[in-house]
């Protein structure tokens, strides 16, 4: 851990630059880039492949319906769980695994946010996300690409953007329209380029399950043959590379951003209900509410939000609590308001489109619950094999990602002790 005055010296940076920049630009990290000293590379892996499956709960492993997952976490390395990022949502925690930036300090702060340089931004609207200009530190494409290293991404939020003006060498931005099968294998493809174009590290996205447990609940029918489907096209990878000669060569990490809770029937409020809309504008929906009161009537939506209430709790951003390190970026509402697990808050019309007798699914909830907590799998010649690791963060992934590719990480939020006991020893000097 850094001194109380390396911490100081990083906070007296971080106020200097928020100061010096626009609103649009992200905070500085707290951690320095060097990190913590590792064990050198043993005998690297030819390629790093990242890949994300959206809202994969930690203990979804445990179902027995993962043969293929469960078998690569037995000859590798597993984490009980992985701990988000607050707030629990898909942008923000898939851009932290990339930057080892908490979204306080990358500014992805949440799926919908607003910007006084830049307007709004919304997960779905591809013109905001191609935006460079969102997406603050350095992910871990960048810092490749910068050090001489090839990388790849099929979809994962943030490598649509020309971040720092670099994106990843070969990229893909999102479709739905595309299966999780024939993404795998177009990455295949990337893999099988001649060794001057091959990338070293890939990144991959699943959206899939995150969408079944949206629409079905955790604990659905729905959720568990989407799990078989998912786990099928792991399979599908880890035979294509055998075949190839390429398994022991790859460095495998699978990984989640959140996990998933039900939410059952009838339990959604409406803002409205939450402050009249004469009174403030609701930034943000769902789970992590961002509310901005409007011009002289602070005190008035202050009054009706701060506090607790039955299905929900609100803070100034300055006041929430301290283990989400969330509250100072300006792009973050002036009130937050966190649901309690198993409620949504959404426009009135949502809430009345809704079946009164249906079970879904959200995150977005504090994520030291058992419902948010996300998968960590890594197999490969980096890994010591049949490891169990305690629960770490995932800020932690970046720091990881940067030694399997031998690179200097950039400033992060991350630590890679926590991942030492997972690494093999360092190979005999030659």
């Amino acid at each position: 851990m850094p001194s109380t005055s390396l911490k100081a010296a990083a906070a007296a940076v971080c106020l200097g630059l928020l100061a010096a920049c626009s609103l649009s630009g992200a905070r500085s990290a707290t951690r320095p880039a060097s990190g913590v000293s590792a064990p050198a590379h043993p005998a690297q892996a030819d390629t790093v492949l990242l890949i994300s499956i959206d809202a994969f709960r930690a203990d979804y492993l445990d179902l027995g319906i993962t043969p293929n997952l469960s078998r690569l976490a037995d000859e590798g390395v597993r984490a009980q769980w992985m701990t988000p990022s607050y707030p629990a949502l898909t942008f923000p925690n898939h851009y932290t695994l990339v930057t080892g930036l908490r979204p306080d300090h990358h500014g992805i702060v949440h799926n919908t946010m607003a910007d006084p340089a830049l307007g709004g931004f919304r997960a779905a609207d591809r013109n905001a996300v191609a935006d460079g200009r969102w997406w603050g530190g350095e992910p871990i494409w960048v810092t490749a690409e910068k050090q001489g290293v090839r990388s790849a991404s099929w979809a994962w939020p943030g490598s649509a953007a020309a971040i720092g003006g670099i994106r990843p060498t070969r990229w893909k931005g999102y479709d739905e329209s595309v299966s999780a099968m024939q993404r795998i294998d177009e990455v295949l493809g990337w893999l099988d380029a001649p060794p001057e174009a091959r990338p070293r590290l890939v990144t991959v996205y699943f959206e899939q399950l995150d969408k079944a447990g949206h629409d079905h609940g955790p604990d659905s029918p729905q959720v568990r043959r989407t799990l078989a489907e998912i786990d099928s096209v792991i399979g599908h990878l880890r035979d294509r590379l055998a075949e190839r000669g390429t398994l022991d060569r790859t460095d495998l990490l699978i990984v989640s951003d959140h996990g998933m809770a039900a939410v059952g029937p009838g339990r959604a409020i409406a803002v409205e209900d939450m402050v009249p809309v004469e009174d403030a504008t609701v930034v943000s929906i769902g789970q992590s509410i961002g509310v901005a009161p409007k011009p002289g009537r602070e005190a008035v939506a202050a009054r009706r939000l701060l506090g607790r209430h039955a299905q929900y709790d609100c803070w100034r951003k300055e006041a929430l609590p301290a283990r989400w390190k969330y509250g100072t970026n300006p792009r973050i509402p002036p009130i937050v308001c966190q649901m309690h697990e198993g409620w949504d808050a959404l426009p009135r019309a949502d809430v009345e489109r809704r079946s009164p007798r249906a079970t879904r699914g959200s995150h977005g909830f504090d994520p030291s619950l058992p419902s948010m907590r996300a998968l960590f799998i890594a197999r490969g010649p980096s890994f010591r094999p049949g490891v169990q690791l305690p629960a770490f963060d995932n800020v932690d992934v970046y720091p990881l990602l940067a030694q399997l590719l031998g690179v200097v990480p950039a400033a992060n939020d991350g630590e890679l002790a926590p991942l030492l006991p997972a690494l093999r020893e360092a190979a005999p000097a030659r």
